[in-house]
């Protein structure tokens, strides 16, 4: 019951919100050009349906891509950080600099390094730095958070380094790991948006440059469905993760556990 009424009510609260923004443009007569009403909107995704879906199926692919590259890359070296302080004080600093440094600013010389005969190369690139960083410092918070205890055990039975990683380590940072994980999908997601934008003059196919198509030609409920289809995107990557995490985490971890009780 607690769990139908927690997806009931959601749905009631957008529905009336959608239900109150078309009688405000009607009562009002706010222009089509200003802000169209939730009908012009789905007229407009009927209308065009099908580049709609392309975009979307575009931009879904070089998320995906940008975050499986940002999974891979953030943690093997989170187990070179983990396996050896001397890389972790090495490397660290300009991990973080690439964190803080705006992707914005950096966008337009991957295009130019990459080329434009590579755009999707340089879209995933762009996107999987926006991801990097909290998969890489999720990591290895969780690979040093293993019990000291149990460390110093299986050093005396003789363990190797490779079986306090696989047997220990990498148990201990997997929530950690997973919890990055739902942060970077959403991040990739945004990287795959402005990396599109930056690229425009039609050598991106994805919903970005729909939008910004759509922009040009003040064509503002086609916007408004472009940007919906994206929200619903990046509800449906957090929502696919979240349900990841659960899935491996239900049978052992507490904060699994407790979403049970």
């Amino acid at each position: 019951m607690t769990r139908a009424f927690n997806i009931v009510l959601p749905l009631l609260l957008g529905a009336a919100l959608l239900g109150l923004w078309e009688w405000i443009v009607a009562v009002k007569e706010i222009p089509p050009y200003v802000l169209p009403a939730p009908s012009a909107i789905a007229a407009a995704f009927t209308g065009n349906f099908s580049s709609l879906m392309a975009s979307l199926l575009a931009t879904l692919s070089i998320t995906l891509q940008a975050f499986l590259a940002a999974l891979i890359a953030g943690v093997t070296v989170a187990i070179l950080f983990g396996q050896s302080r001397l890389v972790e004080r090495a490397l660290y600093p300009y991990a973080v600099i690439l964190q803080v440094t705006p992707v914005v600013a950096i966008a337009p010389l991957i295009l130019i390094w990459v080329g434009f005969d590579h755009i999707n190369t340089a879209l995933v690139l762009i996107a999987s730095l926006v991801a990097f960083f909290p998969i890489l410092s999720n990591t290895t918070l969780g690979l040093k958070s293993a019990d000291r205890n149990l460390l110093e055990l299986m050093q005396l039975y003789g363990a190797s380094r490779w079986q306090i990683l696989w047997r220990l380590q990498m148990p201990t940072a997997l929530p950690y790991l997973l919890g990055a994980c739902r942060i970077a999908g959403g991040l990739a997601l945004i990287g795959a948006v402005v990396a599109e934008f930056v690229a425009g003059s039609g050598t991106a196919t994805g919903l970005a440059w729909r939008i910004i198509e759509a922009g040009n030609r003040l064509q503002i409920a086609t916007m408004f469905a472009a940007l919906g289809l994206l929200a619903l995107l990046g509800v449906a990557i957090f929502a696919s993760l979240s349900a990841v995490e659960y899935w491996l985490l239900r049978r052992w971890h507490e904060s699994a556990l407790q979403r049970q009780s």
